[in-house]
């Protein structure tokens, strides 16, 4: 100590390297740098090693942005919620129940719609994999090796599908579509259409299993058509394939698919309930809207949501154990004017 009181001056401590110092020396950006030590796959192997090369020179030293919550990592209060369709009326209401419940959690929710696409729905979860606390899946494309591997890097939490080891959150299909085979069974229909969903889909999956059971437990015939996509186009361009095989009642894996198949059987002159009845699932919006409106079956698309939204922030703090078997909601029938009794 001096003789004024003061401590003797020292020189100043070395800053430490920071990214930029490591970009500026290797001659790339700083998200290359990033890149090259959390997706050492997608720089190629000279750049990676030169910047490992100038990192270890300054001292820099990475954080591994893809370690779980559980170790310690830094809260960044947002969660990343991955679509397969933004266009489907069925994800809206899922969306607002998913955004209300991080809101009302303290967390801003980022959105990312992956277009039915395995490969674009893994490039996003790694856009946004070191800048979220947690992600939801919604009607995920990806294999199940796939989700559990990324549910070991970051609180995972898949919407409409199980995985084993992940937790999920689903509506209860089983229940919903042995209930629209019952109801038109009691119509008196025997020949049933099934439009079915893309083949990569869990509830897809589930909806053609218990359609086909609950067919065969009343000795009712069901047939499974293919569609180009789960869209209206994809329902109208099955619509005559249907109308051929005289079938008189048709259920969509969706609502899209029943409005699609609907509208193009009406533009050729097909009565609707008349010559054919038609019903959807999940109850969207469109459903109500369609003319005659659209029986359907109700999940509960916003309750769906938050749901998700709740467990995943539950499993994102640690110390919780993921749940043996999803989380179930149930579902229940809406009947309306496009299903009615068979004129022959």
């Amino acid at each position: 100590m001096q003789q004024d009181g003061s401590m003797p001056s020292t020189p100043d401590a070395p800053k430490p390297a920071t990214i930029y110092d490591v970009a500026r020396q290797a001659g790339v950006s700083a998200s290359t740098v990033s890149r090259a030590f959390a997706r050492p796959g997608r720089v190629s192997f000279a750049t990676a090693e030169r910047i490992r090369a100038v990192a270890a020179e300054l001292g820099y030293r990475s954080v591994d942005m893809r370690r779980p919550m559980a170790e310690g990592r830094q809260r960044h209060g947002t969660i990343a919620l991955v679509i397969a369709d933004i266009s489907n009326p069925v994800f809206f209401d899922m969306i607002r129940g998913a955004e209300e419940e991080a809101a009302k959690n303290g967390y801003t929710m980022l959105l990312a719609n992956t277009r039915e696409s395995g490969v674009v729905e893994r490039e996003a979860i790694e856009r946004v994999m070191g800048i979220v606390d947690g992600i939801v899946l919604s009607s995920s494309r990806m294999s199940d090796a796939a989700i559990r591997a990324m549910a070991k890097q970051k609180p995972t939490l898949v919407m409409n599908r199980g995985v084993s080891g992940v937790a999920s959150v689903v509506t209860d299909n089983e229940r919903g579509m042995r209930r629209a085979v019952e109801h038109l069974g009691e119509l008196g229909h025997r020949d049933l259409a099934y439009l079915a969903g893309p083949e990569a889909s869990w509830a897809h999956g589930m909806r053609w299993r218990s359609l086909k059971e609950g067919a065969h437990e009343l000795g009712l015939r069901a047939n499974l058509v293919e569609c180009a996509a789960p869209t209206r186009e994809g329902g109208a361009a099955a619509a005559e394939r249907v109308l051929e095989s005289g079938a008189t009642a048709v259920l969509g894996y969706n609502d899209q698919l029943a409005v699609g198949f609907m509208r193009r059987a009406q533009a050729s002159g097909y009565d609707v309930p008349g010559d054919v009845s038609v019903m959807g699932f999940d109850n969207s919006a469109v459903a109500e809207l369609a003319h005659p409106g659209l029986t359907s079956v109700a999940a509960p698309l916003h309750a769906l949501g938050a749901a998700a939204v709740r467990n995943l922030l539950v499993l994102s703090q640690g110390g919780v154990q993921v749940p043996a078997r999803p989380v179930v909601l149930p579902t229940r029938l809406v009947v309306r004017a496009s299903t009615g009794r068979p004129r022959r």
